[in-house]
């Protein structure tokens, strides 16, 4: 069965984002001042074939350990879904 994985690579919090503090300051130079605490990250999305979405999830995991996110300063959401439907996360 084919399933997608939809992976969002964010900076942890405790780091120093400086692409999103950049954002942030042409944001409101641009007068969005209700935009506040920008961070800015990465989405990727993974067909893949496995048996079920556990073991999709787990494939997903391993190449975000493995390749896809650096766990010292990033942290990686997962969300999987059969690949027929077709569904943003």
């Amino acid at each position: 069965m084919k399933f997608i994985a939809h992976i969002d690579v964010m900076p942890l919090k405790e780091l120093l984002d400086p692409q999103g503090k950049a954002v942030q300051a042409a944001l409101q130079h641009l007068g969005f001042s209700q935009a506040t605490d920008v961070r800015i990250g990465k989405h990727i999305e993974l067909t893949i074939e496995s048996a079920d979405a556990e073991q999709a999830r787990a494939l997903a995991q391993q190449a975000c350990d493995q390749l896809l996110a650096n766990p010292v300063m990033e942290y990686a959401h997962i969300h999987i879904v059969p690949a027929s439907s077709g569904q943003e996360p």
